[in-house]
């Protein structure tokens, strides 16, 4: 491993030392991957990091990796810095970066060719700094909407205030990239003109339905195999609606369960004797074992700007309901899944019956064969690291590996 915990986090693996030596007549490139959305309990950002850095290895051995993330401690490295930062109350192990010029001299010393920032905060201030005192491209990475995440509507006085901060910061990059076209459109129209979707991945391999092991799962959750089993994993966070979820299952009365993984810890989640909470997954093939042997994923949050959790479980071979707007909108279709018209528990309900009067088995098959086809990781990283090389000009970023 790259390290043995990364504040909890250990699935960053190390490149093999025999791996990323440049052949005399070519120039490697160094790209520095920076955020401070990385925590034990982190969700897409850091397995989005997590399968660059895997793929950097296995298809692009003239670049070197590295990453700058928030720690409780000091610690420097060429493939890992962690600067100290204060933990957030009540953040399941998130930091706050406090000191932007210690990021940057930290971005600095690690002589990148390109630096990444997934999020417009201290990090992404660093980057343009650092990037701007090397003479290197800054890419800004915009994972989610700021304005989705203030307090009350998500058209009121402090959304529009976040995103006008956001969108300023964003517009100083020099490509913006969004997981969906709904999140780029949302950069377009706050004057981030340059924005453009870069879809997210999944590993097929590791997501698959040859994960599932229905009988075991139920035998461990104590429900009978005649049940219909809805999963959702993420964080217990608001804007996940996770009591939209147990509302619905709720009213589906008997005969229905709804398995949150990772969901069903936080402060106020509604407790409910049709609601299995399990532990955040760490793992990512422990994931896939539990979501591989349910029966839908169903996802409530209309401002999602696209979910991980949505890809990983139409790669396990799942139909998906979810809400007809944001990214799980523009990824979800009628072919393998099922769009409520409105983030409501009556609606999710009805959707979800709906579902289920169709042929969920073929359903679960389309799922699979829209993830493999449109959003494996060789695709997404193959169209990431041409965007590097336009930037950069450096052959590294396209070079394979022979």
């Amino acid at each position: 491993m790259l390290i043995e915990e990364v504040e909890g986090c250990a699935d960053v693996a190390a490149p093999p030392a025999n791996i990323g030596h440049a052949l005399p007549s070519q120039r490697p490139a160094r790209l520095v991957d920076t955020t401070m959305l990385y925590a034990p309990a982190s969700g897409g950002v850091k397995r989005y990091l997590s399968a660059k850095r895997r793929w950097l290895v296995r298809h692009r051995p003239l670049v070197k990796h590295s990453l700058v993330l928030p720690g409780a401690r000091n610690r420097d490295g060429q493939e890992l810095s962690l600067i100290q930062a204060a933990a957030l109350p009540f953040g399941r192990g998130y930091r706050w970066p406090m000191s932007a010029r210690a990021w940057t001299d930290r971005l600095i010393r690690c002589a990148p060719s390109l630096i990444e920032a997934e999020d417009p905060y201290v990090p992404g201030l660093a980057a343009l700094r650092a990037g701007q005192a090397l003479g290197v491209p800054v890419v800004g990475f915009c994972h989610s909407d700021v304005a989705a995440l203030a307090p009350g509507r998500n058209d009121g006085w402090a959304a529009k205030t976040a995103r006008r901060l956001w969108a300023r910061r964003c517009a100083r990059f020099d490509a913006v990239l969004a997981p969906s076209e709904y999140l780029a459109d949302i950069l377009r129209d706050a004057g981030v003109h340059k924005a453009q979707a870069m879809p997210l991945g999944v590993d097929v391999d590791v997501f698959n339905p040859a994960a599932a092991d229905r009988a075991k799962l139920c035998k461990t959750l104590g429900v009978p195999e005649s049940d219909r089993l809805l999963v959702f994993a993420g964080r217990p966070a608001l804007e996940k609606r996770i009591d939209v979820l147990i509302e619905a299952v709720e009213r589906l009365g008997e005969g229905y369960r709804l398995v949150l993984i990772g969901a069903g810890a936080g402060a106020g989640v509604p407790r409910s004797d049709r609601v299995i909470s399990l532990p955040f997954q760490q793992d990512s093939a422990k994931l896939a074992r539990l979501f591989a042997s349910c029966d839908a994923l169903v996802h409530a949050n209309p401002y999602e700007s696209l979910g991980l959790v949505v890809l990983e479980a139409m790669a396990c071979g799942l139909p998906v309901v979810g809400v007809a707007a944001g990214g799980v909108g523009e990824t979800v279709d009628e072919t393998f899944g099922q769009l409520a018209d409105r983030p409501t528990s009556q609606a999710m309900a009805e959707a979800i019956e709906a579902l289920f009067r169709r042929d969920v088995h073929a359903l679960g098959q389309q799922a699979r064969r829209r993830a493999v086809e449109r959003y494996a990781w060789d695709a997404v990283f193959e169209r990431l690291t041409g965007l590097y090389h336009d930037l950069t000009r450096n052959v590294a970023f396209v070079t394979p590996r022979p």
